[in-house]
């Protein structure tokens, strides 16, 4: 039997801030400056959805430590200028919140400070204020199902009782492993297919959200 919802679980980047395509952007040119001529592509499958360290360690792997540090700091640099310049909430997603009633709160890969940035350009960090988890704070980011563990444990809610709204596989993939439903966001980056599998709401719009929970 399934149980009520008692607590919706945002992911950030590219749910509730549309900054996944300045991030690819951003990963697309530093490849370009440092030697891995990545993709697009190749950035939504390797590093969309995952930590930090997940990010360093496929770039030292591939170009070195050194290296790694230097992308990871002109990362912050360059994703910072963007972001200042022209990041927006997603599509429909204040009107989405202003609709859902049931408690909510983030967890995402990003660090703490990224995410005060990103939620505060937008104006939504007052509206999740102290409910806020970073990757930073588990043994393990996402595809593993530490972060939103730690955030319905934080929030005193059963895991089985959370939904989890997500944009990106390891996402969903964590959301899975936690015992969570999923609804994966297709409206970004990620392909709706990539997206797909057990326990998963796969939908396009964010204004569609809202009525999701409740049906």
């Amino acid at each position: 039997m399934i149980k009520p919802i008692e607590l919706v679980i945002f992911d950030c980047d590219g749910v509730l801030v549309d900054s996944e395509r300045i991030a690819a952007r951003v990963q697309v040119a530093l490849g370009a400056e440092l030697g891995w001529p990545i993709t697009e592509d190749e950035v939504i499958d390797r590093f969309i959805g995952r930590s930090n360290a997940s990010v360093a360690e496929q770039v030292a792997a591939r170009l070195g430590e050194e290296a790694a540090v230097t992308w990871a700091d002109r990362f912050v640099e360059l994703h910072r200028e963007a972001v200042d310049a022209e990041l927006l909430p997603v599509e429909g997603l204040p009107e989405a919140l202003d609709a859902i009633t049931l408690p909510t709160c983030v967890a995402s890969s990003g660090s703490h400070d990224k995410m005060r940035h990103t939620l505060g350009r937008t104006g939504l960090y007052a509206r999740f204020a102290g409910r806020i988890y970073s990757a930073t704070e588990v043994p393990q980011g996402k595809p593993a199902p530490d972060l939103f563990l730690y955030a319905a444990r934080q929030m005193g809610v059963d895991p089985a009782a959370c939904v989890v709204v997500e944009d990106s596989r390891p996402g969903v993939q964590a959301a899975r492993a936690a015992g969570m439903r999923a609804f994966g966001y297709a409206g970004g980056l990620t392909p709706a297919e990539r997206l797909e599998g057990p326990d998963t709401t796969v939908f396009h719009d964010m204004r569609e959200l809202p009525g999701l929970l409740t049906a």
